[in-house]
């Protein structure tokens, strides 16, 4: 059974790699790792080690403290991550012009500028 930490700092690096629209295989070949590894890291089945997240955090533009946001140890991991879904929910959205309205309004509203990876 997975640690619930290992499982929320899998979350944050699934968040982060999805707000970049980078997949996957784009975030492993930088660590010349599989795309499976990064699925295992994701669900948090491995954990990520220190060194690793740190590369982790460089590759995605992210302090190293991102990864722990939002973690109270004293409350359980919730099985629901509503950040993914909203991401989930725009990256299906076909039409290229109202996926960037919808982003410039995320940007505004959370005071975040969202980046896209070349």
């Amino acid at each position: 059974m997975s640690h619930p930490v290992d499982i929320h700092v899998g979350r944050k690096l699934k968040q982060a790699r999805t707000l970049r629209r980078m997949s996957q295989t784009d975030v492993a070949r930088q660590l010349k790792l599989s795309f499976q590894q990064i699925q295992k890291y994701e669900i948090g089945s491995n954990r990520i080690a220190a060194s690793r997240l740190y590369e982790l955090s460089r590759i995605l533009q992210v302090p190293t403290s991102y990864f722990f946001e939002g973690l109270n140890e004293a409350e359980p991991v919730s099985t629901r991550d509503h950040g993914l879904e909203i991401v989930s929910a725009v990256a299906s959205i076909q039409d290229e012009q109202i996926k960037s309205r919808i982003v410039t309004f995320i940007e505004d509203v959370s005071g975040r500028t969202v980046t896209k990876s070349a």
